[in-house]
C-alpha cells in the first residue's frame, strides 16, 4: 500500500499537523524526514525498517552517511536530512556556551558541557581550558574510545593548554554505561594530570564523569544530580 492510499489518520504529515510533533511515534517522525519511500515499500515501512536495523533510537547519533546508505532505500539525500535534523536538535537543546563564561563550580561545568558528550554511546574526553580567573578560554573533544574505554594522553592535553595559554584545565568524560563511579584508570589519569599540572604550572581544576543526567566530580568527591 502506498502512503497516498493510507487513511489520513495514519499519514505522518497529517498526524503531525493534527497532533503536533511531540505526539508522533519515532516511526512517524522519521517518515516525515524521509518524505518518500521506495517502489517496494512506503515511507512508514521504510522508517520502521531503519529503526529495526539501528536497534535503538539513540544509535542514530552515531551513524555516518555511509552507514545510512547501506540500508536499502536510503540514499545520501535522505541520510543527510536525518543527520541535519539530529544536529539541529542538539543545537536547540544545548545551552549557548559564551566565551569568557565564568566556570567556578562543578554544577556550571555539567550544565553547559554535559550535553556535548553525555548521551554518546562511546567514551569521549572533553578538555576545557580556563584563564587565571576561571573564565572559559576554549574547549575541545580530544579523544574518542569504545563503549567502556578511551585512551587519553596527559602530554597532549597540556600541549593544547600551553598552546592556548591556559592557566587551568577541567577534564570531563562520559560513561556510556550510566555508572558514573570512577574506574581505576580514571583515578590514575586524574593523579597524572594533577602531578603534571604542578610541574607545568597549569592546574587541574576538576575531573568530571557524566552520564548526561548525573555526574561525579573528583574535586567535590561526590555524586551530584543534574542541576
Amino acid at each position: 500500500m502506498t502512503i497516498k492510499e493510507l487513511p489520513p489518520s495514519e499519514k505522518p504529515r497529517e498526524r503531525l499537523i493534527k497532533y503536533g510533533a511531540n505526539n508522533l511515534s519515532n516511526e512517524d517522525l522519521l517518515a516525515v524526514l524521509l518524505r518518500m519511500g521506495t517502489r517496494a515499500k512506503n515511507v512508514k515501512e521504510l522508517s520502521s525498517e531503519v529503526l529495526f536495523k539501528i536497534k535503538k533510537l539513540e544509535n542514530l547519533n552515531e551513524i555516518s552517511i555511509n552507514e545510512f546508505t547501506q540500508i536499502k532505500g536510503l540514499g545520501k539525500v535522505k541520510a543527510m536530512s536525518i543527520l541535519a535534523a539530529i544536529e539541529l536538535g542538539k543545537r536547540v537543546n544545548n545551552k549557548t556556551i559564551d566565551e569568557r563564561l565564568l566556570i567556578n563550580q562543578a554544577p556550571i561545568v555539567h550544565e553547559y558541557f554535559s550535553p556535548l558528550i553525555g548521551s554518546k554511546t562511546r567514551e569521549e574526553v572533553l578538555v576545557i581550558l580556563l584563564d587565571n580567573k576561571k573564565r572559559l578560554l576554549g574547549y575541545q573533544i580530544m579523544y574518542q574510545g569504545t563503549s567502556d574505554e578511551t585512551l587519553c594522553s596527559p602530554k597532549e592535553v597540556f600541549h593544547y593548554a600551553i598552546k592556548e595559554k591556559a592557566s587551568g584545565i577541567i577534564m570531563m568524560h562520559n560513561h556510556p554505561s550510566g555508572d558514573i563511579r570512577p574506574s581505576e584508570e580514571d583515578i590514575n589519569l586524574t593523579n597524572n594530570l594533577i602531578n603534571m599540572g604542578k610541574v607545568m604550572g597549569i592546574h587541574l581544576i576538576d575531573h568530571i564523569i557524566t552520564n548526561g543526567k548525573h555526574y561525579y566530580s573528583f574535586f567535590d568527591d561526590e555524586v551530584k544530580n543534574e542541576v
